[in-house]
């Protein structure tokens, strides 16, 4: 009996385990903090998978390319970050599960399209 118990919690750990956090990412052009058709569709999904995980923090990550005016860049990848975290809610993710962090202004991404994001994914608490 004492086996069947820890093989049973063995495959339950391992079967929490198995399952990576899902990880969305939003684009955005250059300058810009409007949601198009794609980004609309990305965070709708992230949305119906935060609604099927109830106990899952949403973290939501704003980055923006560096350009001449950090303090801009950095105010820039903020509203990316709060307008991803506000159309959540309106696709009805609880606010109280959202964090929203603001990275700092990059262009070591590999390109700027990759730092004109918002990464949205569910972690543990």
């Amino acid at each position: 009996m004492r086996r069947l118990m820890t093989v049973l919690g063995l495959s339950l750990l391992a079967g929490c385990a198995s399952e990576p956090p899902r990880k969305y990412v939003v684009f955005f052009a250059n300058s810009s903090v409007e949601l198009d058709d794609a980004a609309s569709n990305v965070i709708q999904q992230a949305s119906e998978l935060a609604q099927q995980n109830p106990s899952r923090i949403v973290q939501v990550e704003g980055y923006a390319t560096a350009g001449n005016d950090l303090s801009a860049d950095s105010l820039l990848a903020i509203k990316r970050a709060k307008l991803v975290a506000q159309q959540l809610q309106t696709d009805g993710v609880s606010g109280d599960r959202i964090r929203q962090t603001p990275r700092a202004p990059s262009n070591t991404e590999g390109s700027s399209v990759g730092s004109r994001r918002v990464e949205i994914e569910l972690v543990s608490h």
